[in-house]
């Protein structure tokens, strides 16, 4: 495609690794996709109340989201200067 090679620049950075960028985008849509208005509704029966509750979950999770990746990222990130073992 067209746009593969300027969205893999955006999304990667120069180490070939995830970029900032790319982590944020991945916390909001994965809290686009999230149904805890839906599942607050349907528990308190308040249409504030839900909304309430789902404004500040979504918030604190994308937060929380962006963390877990950057923590991921770096605890796979791979050492290049680190010499290979090699086993006998």
């Amino acid at each position: 495609m067209i746009l593969d090679q300027p969205i893999k620049k955006f999304f990667i950075n120069k180490n070939g690794r995830d970029s900032n960028v790319k982590s944020l985008a991945k916390s909001i849509s994965w809290r686009a996709v999230g149904n805890t208005m839906v599942i607050s509704y349907f528990v308190t029966g308040q249409l504030v109340m839900a909304v309430s509750i789902g404004s500040i979950e979504v918030i604190t999770k994308i937060a929380l989201y962006y963390f877990h990746e950057r923590i991921w990222e770096t605890a796979t990130k791979v050492k290049r200067d680190e010499p290979k073992e090699e086993f006998a």
